[in-house]
Protein backbone atom coordinates (compact mmCIF):
# COMPACT_ATOMS: atom_id res chain seq x y z
CA UNK A 1 0.00 0.00 0.00
CA UNK A 2 1.32 3.27 -1.28
CA UNK A 3 1.85 6.38 0.97
CA UNK A 4 -1.34 8.76 0.88
CA UNK A 5 0.26 11.75 1.71
CA UNK A 6 3.45 12.67 -0.54
CA UNK A 7 5.00 16.47 -1.92
CA UNK A 8 4.50 16.56 -5.59
CA UNK A 9 6.66 19.96 -6.60
CA UNK A 10 5.34 19.88 -10.28
CA UNK A 11 2.00 19.98 -9.23
CA UNK A 12 2.99 22.51 -6.08
CA UNK A 13 4.24 24.87 -9.39
CA UNK A 14 1.18 24.56 -11.17
CA UNK A 15 -0.82 25.47 -8.40
CA UNK A 16 1.24 28.35 -7.23
CA UNK A 17 0.77 29.89 -10.95
CA UNK A 18 -2.80 28.74 -10.79
CA UNK A 19 -3.39 30.51 -7.96
CA UNK A 20 -1.81 33.99 -9.19
CA UNK A 21 -3.73 33.73 -12.14
CA UNK A 22 -6.82 33.55 -10.01
CA UNK A 23 -5.52 36.51 -7.94
CA UNK A 24 -5.20 38.93 -10.90
CA UNK A 25 -8.21 37.73 -12.05
CA UNK A 26 -9.85 38.84 -9.00
CA UNK A 27 -8.01 42.07 -8.50
CA UNK A 28 -8.31 42.91 -11.60
CA UNK A 29 -10.72 41.33 -14.48
CA UNK A 30 -13.84 43.11 -14.66
CA UNK A 31 -15.86 40.99 -17.61
CA UNK A 32 -18.57 38.92 -18.64
CA UNK A 33 -16.78 36.22 -19.20
CA UNK A 34 -13.27 35.84 -17.58
CA UNK A 35 -14.04 36.64 -14.13
CA UNK A 36 -17.16 35.04 -13.83
CA UNK A 37 -16.86 31.72 -15.84
CA UNK A 38 -13.17 31.18 -16.67
CA UNK A 39 -12.01 31.68 -12.83
CA UNK A 40 -14.93 29.16 -12.07
CA UNK A 41 -13.10 26.63 -14.47
CA UNK A 42 -9.75 27.61 -13.24
CA UNK A 43 -10.30 27.31 -9.35
CA UNK A 44 -11.62 23.41 -9.91
CA UNK A 45 -8.22 23.05 -11.80
CA UNK A 46 -6.25 25.09 -8.70
CA UNK A 47 -8.02 23.08 -5.95
CA UNK A 48 -7.03 20.20 -7.67
CA UNK A 49 -2.99 20.34 -8.35
CA UNK A 50 -3.23 21.89 -5.12
CA UNK A 51 -4.27 18.94 -3.49
CA UNK A 52 -2.57 16.34 -5.67
CA UNK A 53 0.55 18.54 -4.69
CA UNK A 54 0.27 16.75 -1.38
CA UNK A 55 -2.16 13.83 -1.52
CA UNK A 56 -1.23 10.48 -3.29
CA UNK A 57 -4.65 9.12 -5.01
CA UNK A 58 -6.17 8.45 -8.36
CA UNK A 59 -7.06 10.93 -10.62
CA UNK A 60 -10.36 9.95 -11.09
CA UNK A 61 -10.28 10.18 -7.15
CA UNK A 62 -9.36 13.48 -6.84
CA UNK A 63 -10.62 14.98 -9.55
CA UNK A 64 -14.26 13.62 -8.57
CA UNK A 65 -13.47 15.18 -4.63
CA UNK A 66 -12.97 18.36 -6.02
CA UNK A 67 -15.60 18.27 -8.29
CA UNK A 68 -18.04 17.41 -5.07
CA UNK A 69 -16.57 19.83 -2.93
CA UNK A 70 -17.58 22.46 -5.55
CA UNK A 71 -20.32 21.59 -6.06
CA UNK A 72 -21.14 21.63 -2.47
CA UNK A 73 -19.96 25.35 -2.32
CA UNK A 74 -22.57 26.41 -4.79
CA UNK A 75 -25.26 24.50 -3.09
CA UNK A 76 -24.12 26.09 -0.11
CA UNK A 77 -24.48 29.26 -1.71
CA UNK A 78 -28.43 28.10 -2.90
CA UNK A 79 -29.11 27.46 0.73
CA UNK A 80 -27.53 30.84 1.97
CA UNK A 81 -25.10 29.64 4.71
CA UNK A 82 -23.22 32.70 4.96
CA UNK A 83 -25.98 34.01 6.38
CA UNK A 84 -26.97 31.43 8.64
CA UNK A 85 -23.32 31.63 9.65
CA UNK A 86 -23.56 35.25 9.99
CA UNK A 87 -20.59 35.92 7.77
CA UNK A 88 -22.43 37.05 5.10
CA UNK A 89 -21.19 41.06 5.54
CA UNK A 90 -17.02 39.21 5.60
CA UNK A 91 -16.16 40.45 2.10
CA UNK A 92 -13.21 38.22 2.10
CA UNK A 93 -15.53 35.34 2.78
CA UNK A 94 -17.95 36.05 0.17
CA UNK A 95 -15.14 36.52 -2.53
CA UNK A 96 -13.43 32.82 -1.67
CA UNK A 97 -17.36 30.92 -0.85
CA UNK A 98 -19.01 33.51 -3.80
CA UNK A 99 -22.45 34.90 -2.36
CA UNK A 100 -24.91 33.36 -4.77
CA UNK A 101 -25.59 30.57 -6.63
CA UNK A 102 -26.07 29.88 -10.18
CA UNK A 103 -26.25 27.13 -12.40
CA UNK A 104 -23.40 27.65 -14.78
CA UNK A 105 -20.94 27.98 -11.88
CA UNK A 106 -21.95 24.01 -11.99
CA UNK A 107 -21.02 23.86 -15.46
CA UNK A 108 -17.99 25.85 -14.85
CA UNK A 109 -16.74 23.34 -12.56
CA UNK A 110 -17.46 20.06 -14.32
CA UNK A 111 -15.40 22.15 -17.75
CA UNK A 112 -12.39 22.68 -15.58
CA UNK A 113 -12.63 18.91 -13.87
CA UNK A 114 -12.86 17.44 -17.29
CA UNK A 115 -10.10 19.47 -18.74
CA UNK A 116 -7.92 18.24 -16.01
CA UNK A 117 -9.28 14.73 -16.20
CA UNK A 118 -8.44 15.08 -20.48
CA UNK A 119 -4.85 16.72 -19.81
CA UNK A 120 -4.32 13.83 -17.23
CA UNK A 121 -4.82 11.11 -19.88
CA UNK A 122 -3.34 12.88 -22.78
CA UNK A 123 -0.15 12.92 -20.30
CA UNK A 124 -0.22 9.31 -19.50
CA UNK A 125 -0.78 8.04 -23.42
CA UNK A 126 2.17 10.94 -24.13
CA UNK A 127 4.51 8.73 -21.41
CA UNK A 128 3.90 5.44 -22.32
CA UNK A 129 5.18 5.71 -25.17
Amino acid sequence: MSKMFRLCGKSLITSVVLFLVLVYIALYVRDQFVRPFLGDVLVVVWMYYTLKSVLNISATRLAAGVLLIAYAVEFAQYANVLSWLGMEHIRAVRIIFGATFDPLDLLAYTLGILSVLGLHVAYEKFHKQ
